[in-house]
């Protein structure tokens, strides 16, 4: 019957006289035409009419995913799958007395639907992938490595049933004939499993997230990441510009996550001044009297002084040589007045560590170091705030007759008259 129908032209055109080549020829021409004619009319009416619909649902619709799946030509590419199949149904009748051109033109149609189905797989993903982006659960998470493990995986299929297609050899067999080559196909992709394995090793072990403040010194990176996919990590560097870093990277390399910090109650100030030797010395009892003015460290030396004195009177300690007995040093009190006066410092937080340490001595002098955390998170106001800090403790130093070390200037030669 298929037979009969499809050759209703070729028995016309005999009939009026033409050739059996011509005829073959102009009646597969003419309903090949007409079936790609019929194919493309369908097509513009399917999507004219899916294109209303989900226009119309995703007005009405609560969930805004619907409005992803347009945006993402979803609708757009499952309007040819109807048109596609017509075409195969239809071009049987055209091709039925050209059966190598037929199979040909049949594996062409057959790798476009492979196609079609591979772009609307992706569609759909993408649909998804912006859609959870606008989840606050899922806007930190590296959804653009899943969605990529899974697009290799659609295309690594797709290609296969592609050239299972070409070749004419059946898919589950044309699989297992790759098992053989299954070292090539690692080596090839190489960096994607290994992309793959850093990226769920991420994920599991939340080791980085989207908007994360990392620092990594072997790529230069210092800033928010703002992309993490399969291959690569993306941050945003302070100063605007782009560093990519391979994702395996994060688990074979050390970097450093500012994540603790920004979810602390402060971040650290941690900084040393380096102090003279030669300037630090006992205070003497005019000395104590005169430092008994800055407030912070009256109370203090007022109980120290008295502490000190009674110790030194029930030892009869001579006290003619300042070494002699327990005595209160100028570096000793500046430390006590660092540590009051951070407690005092409206920028500091309280509940977190607040220590003023002396280190181990150096050629250039004693390092004293402050350890505080500020209250304020925001590096220009962090900055600030320790800016502050330093400026002031650096101008009370004269007080306690303390110096900074600085390296000597040389004078420059006066010129010879």
């Amino acid at each position: 019957m298929n037979k009969g129908l499809s050759r209703i032209l070729h028995n016309y055109f005999l009939e009026i006289g033409m050739g059996e080549n011509a005829a073959s020829y102009l009646n597969m021409l003419i309903l090949m035409v007409s079936a790609l004619i019929l194919a493309w009319f369908l097509d513009v009416i399917i999507w004219k009419v899916l294109r209303n619909i989900s226009l119309r649902f995703a007005r009405k619709s609560k969930t805004n995913y619907d409005n992803f799946l347009v945006a993402n030509k979803v609708p757009r590419y499952m309007a040819h799958i109807l048109p596609l199949a017509l075409l195969f149904e239809t071009l049987r009748f055209a091709f039925i007395d050209f059966e190598y051109a037929g199979n040909i033109v049949f594996k062409i149609l057959s790798i476009l639907f492979v196609f079609l189905t591979l772009f609307t797989v992706k569609s759909i993903f993408r649909s998804t992938n912006d859609y959870l982006k606008t989840k606050p659960k899922f806007r930190d998470k590296p959804m653009d490595s899943y969605i990529q493990v899974f697009m290799i995986f659609a295309w690594v299929v797709g290609i296969m049933t592609i050239i299972a297609i070409i070749t004419g050899v059946e898919f589950i067999k044309f699989f297992t004939a790759l098992g053989a080559g299954s070292a090539v196909i690692l080596l090839i992709f190489k960096d994607s499993i290994l992309g793959l394995v850093a990226s769920i090793q991420v994920s599991i072990n939340d080791m980085v997230r989207i908007g994360d403040w990392i620092t990594f010194d072997k790529f230069g990176a210092d800033g928010d990441v703002v992309e993490i996919t399969l291959a690569t990590v993306k941050v945003q560097n302070f100063d605007k510009t782009i560093t990519t870093i391979p994702t395996y990277s994060l688990i074979s390399d050390s970097f450093k996550n500012w994540r603790g910090m920004q979810e602390s109650g402060g971040r650290r100030i941690k900084r040393s001044l380096i102090i003279s030797q030669r300037s630090i010395r006992f205070l003497s009892d005019e000395d104590v009297v005169n430092l008994k003015k800055i407030q912070l460290v009256q109370p203090y030396l007022d109980s120290r002084s008295e502490q000190i004195n009674v110790h030194n009177e029930s030892n009869q300690i001579d006290k003619n040589l300042a070494i002699n007995g327990r005595n209160l040093t100028n570096i000793g009190v500046f430390r006590k007045y660092i540590n009051d006066y951070l407690d005092s410092h409206s920028a500091t937080n309280k509940g977190m560590t607040l220590m003023v340490r002396q280190l181990e001595p150096t050629p250039q002098g004693i390092p004293l170091e402050i350890y505080v955390f500020s209250s304020d998170k925001r590096w220009e106001n962090y900055e600030y705030i320790m800016a502050d800090i330093f400026d002031h403790l650096i101008a009370a130093l004269p007080y306690f007759d303390l110096e900074i070390f600085e390296l000597p200037t040389k004078l420059a030669p006066v010129p010879q008259m």
